[in-house]
């Protein structure tokens, strides 16, 4: 990778996905402009490497360097899509928003993923809440200004130094029934206004006591409840079956552990159309094996070594226009398995005395029929996005749970509206 890791999802950006997150965070009370500014402005001295801005170089290549300007820290507001990169925004790739209880951190996926996003929400809301109500405990990990920046923060593993050993088994999909039909229109216009999302929080002494009851883990039993809930939502189609797919962060396979740049590949569930009258319980076991069975640090390799060959492959072609192209057809994301539904799960983190001061915290990102899942201390929050006005997988969902006795609470359907990005 000889330009710049942080910058080379950019190349595929706008092709089909958007490859923009929001972290939507409603706190307590209402946001003190004056002071969330002051704390956003103060992060940015301890976290380099998100005060960036993308520029073209003579090469034609997209190169992500420092911004001296400040982050913008503005209202949000309804129905209007923020474009990172802009002039409007300080060319920032990372912009703050909010608006009465509530904080948007909207960034390029291209940076980082959800483990980076906490250096940043973590560290911006500790000097926030501090500002604004004196001494509070210190969580585990948090980036302090004045601490410096670790090297095992800018951390990024030499391909040709991790082994080439053959994984044991592998994933074999076969054909995943994904209803295609549903996201036809998304596929041409990944921002197109029709773009939805319902929020759902459980309580998480009583999910965790449920997943515990049946041996399974969040992703198991998520997993088992997205199946059964919508199986007999899609059309049974012969000689095809249902399946999931879950983010998983491979990062410490390959010696990345603290490193704030993204390193997730994906896991699948596969489910038969018989299994529709199966126990949660029996399907989270299926989970449990088909996870245990591909989590080898073969496939964690594996995953990366092609990363980097495509990165490299990029770097060879003479144009941007060329490397667009290259990137698109040979996007390590795009190409992966196809599955019906999606889960990621945020493990639980360590926000220390901040706990109190956060109400819910939902993660939005680009897919249909996806769980984005956030473990706070006393709650799961799910963010069950959409692409289209069709609620009935979401209700379908919410009748499980009523049927399995977990206590759930849902919102109302709300508009998605990922940034855009406005690329030189």
């Amino acid at each position: 990778m000889a330009v710049n890791p942080d910058a080379y999802l950019l190349y595929e950006y706008m092709n089909k996905v958007p490859y923009t997150v929001r972290a939507k965070i409603r706190l307590s009370e209402k946001t003190d402009a004056k002071l969330l500014n002051e704390a956003a402005q103060e992060a940015l001295t301890r976290l380099p490497y998100f005060s960036v801005k993308a520029v073209l170089d003579d090469g034609g290549n997209y190169v992500i360097q420092h911004n001296e300007a400040p982050m913008p820290v503005i209202p949000e507001e309804p129905e209007q899509r923020l474009v990172l990169g802009s002039e409007k925004l300080g060319k920032h790739l990372f912009v703050i928003t909010y608006r009465d209880d509530t904080v948007w951190f909207s960034f390029s996926h291209s940076v980082c993923g959800g483990y980076g996003l906490m250096f940043w929400v973590k560290t911006t809301l500790y000097l926030y809440l501090s500002k604004k109500y004196g001494d509070i405990e210190k969580p585990d990990e948090i980036k302090l200004p004045g601490t410096p920046v670790e090297p095992e923060e800018l951390f990024l593993p030499d391909a040709d130094s991790l082994p080439d050993d053959e994984p044991v088994t592998r994933y074999k999909g076969g054909n995943t029934n994904i209803g295609i039909t549903r996201f036809i229109k998304y596929l041409i216009n990944p921002f197109a206004k029709d773009n939805y999302y319902y929020q759902l929080t459980m309580p998480a002494d009583a999910f965790m006591s449920y997943a515990r009851k049946i041996d399974g883990s969040p992703n198991t039993v998520l997993s088992a409840l997205f199946f059964k809930s919508c199986v007999d939502y899609f059309k049974e189609k012969k000689d095809t079956h249902l399946s999931v797919r879950i983010a998983d962060d491979y990062r410490n396979d390959i010696g990345a552990e603290k490193s704030y740049r993204d390193f997730v590949r994906l896991l699948h569930i596969k489910y038969d159309w018989n299994m529709r009258d199966e126990t949660i319980e029996k399907l989270s076991i299926r989970a449990r094996g088909a996870i245990l069975g591909q989590s080898q640090p073969e496939l964690s390799y594996e995953r990366y070594k092609n990363l980097v060959k495509v990165h490299d492959g990029i770097d060879e072609q003479p144009d941007l226009k060329s490397k667009k192209k290259y990137a698109g057809a040979n996007s390590t994301f795009r190409n992966d398995t196809r599955d019906t539904f999606t889960i990621s799960y945020t493990k639980p983190v360590d926000w220390g005395g901040m706990s109190p001061y956060i109400k819910d915290f939902f993660l939005l990102t680009d897919g249909d029929l996806m769980l984005e899942v956030i473990a706070l201390k006393d709650k799961f929050c799910i963010a069950f996005q959409l692409v289209n006005k069709d609620k009935e997988p979401f209700e379908r969902f919410c009748r499980l749970l009523d049927k399995e006795n977990i206590p759930y609470e849902a919102s109302e359907r709300m508009k998605r509206m990922l940034p855009k990005i406005e690329l030189p």
